[in-house]
């Protein structure tokens, strides 16, 4: 036992998700799937990087933060999906809790501001089910991204059909969730399983890190990570790579493609310098430079999610 006193969340008042004001409807933010233009070389580059990975069975990695969702990008994950051009998504906890929520009640979000206010920012009855669904999952030995896909897929939900993890658990394509213990609104609950999250999630950076095996001649895309992406991506890369060389094999010519709202100059290959801001956003470091520096391609699009992914859909289906 600590030495140290502990909170108890057994105390806490849950209330249901019909009390919540919900800062986005599905309805609302859903884009719907059409084509998409953006000036320059880099969707055009790396949506035949993707045909040509898809055509070869090397891996094609979309990892993506919350934002992704919440700026209505479901349809073009969805369909990049069923086209094959995608076979692994890695994202965060928001991702799932984003996901689940869309897929329950058609709204997620909510006000920080008003809620922290008495505390009940993030203690919502029904969002808190996905721990159980995680719970079962760990146990049967699934990753969470499995898990949380199958309890949407079979859950009856009303928008199941617009969920992310349902259509990966459809597809047979993994969602690798990679979380922190006390980053997500479901750690607050009562029913929070540190242990069950830390083994699903631990059993998903294995399945990526698996993944990643295929990376040769393959394609790895950041969309508004700056922390879980590249640093996860990072480890079981290395992971990978030293597998490879053990077989006397590289993993080394593969394109990156990272989107974001940072302000990067034209020389992406470059590190900034070390006295720099900029040197400490870990997309650009590590997934444009350090990472494909013995034979990759790297580009950087700055860009709202609901023009960037669409674009590169566009340029990936050569739909438009």
């Amino acid at each position: 036992m600590s030495a140290y006193p502990l909170f108890d969340p057994t105390v806490l008042r849950l209330r249901p998700l019909s009390r919540r004001r919900h800062d986005l409807r599905l309805e609302d933010a859903l884009l719907p799937l059409k084509p998409a233009s953006w000036p320059g070389e880099a969707f055009s580059a790396c949506g035949r990087a993707m045909r040509a990975a898809a055509e070869s069975g090397a891996a094609r990695v979309l990892m993506f933060g919350g934002h992704v969702l919440r700026r209505g990008c479901q349809r073009y994950l969805i369909d990049l999906m069923e086209r094959g051009l995608v076979s692994c998504l890695s994202v965060n906890g928001a991702c799932a809790i984003h996901d689940y929520e869309f897929a329950r009640i058609g709204a997620s979000t909510e006000s920080v501001a008003v809620y922290i206010k008495d505390g009940q920012f993030g203690l919502w009855e029904e969002t808190g089910f996905l721990n159980e669904a995680v719970r079962q999952g760990a146990a049967e030995g699934l990753g969470a991204g499995e898990a949380i896909g199958r309890h949407i897929a079979e859950g009856g939900f009303p928008q199941a059909g617009l969920s992310v993890f349902a259509a990966a658990w459809r597809l047979r394509i993994p969602v690798t969730v990679h979380v922190g213990i006390g980053y997500d609104i479901i750690c607050e609950h009562p029913n929070y399983d540190g242990a069950a999250w830390g083994r699903a999630s631990y059993t998903d950076f294995l399945i990526l890190a698996r993944v990643l095996l295929g990376l040769e001649g393959g394609l790895v895309m950041n969309f508004g990570s700056a922390v879980m992406a590249p640093e996860v991506y990072l480890k079981a890369l290395a992971m990978a790579r030293n597998l490879a060389d053990q077989e006397g094999r590289r993993i080394a010519r593969f394109t990156a493609l990272v989107c974001d709202l940072h302000d990067l100059p034209a020389s992406i290959r470059e590190e900034a310098p070390k006295d720099s801001a900029a040197y400490y956003f870990r997309p650009w470091k590590t997934m444009l430079v350090r990472t494909v520096a013995d034979g990759g391609e790297s580009w950087y699009v700055r860009g709202d999610h609901a023009r960037t992914l669409p674009a590169l859909w566009t340029e990936a289906t050569q739909i438009g």
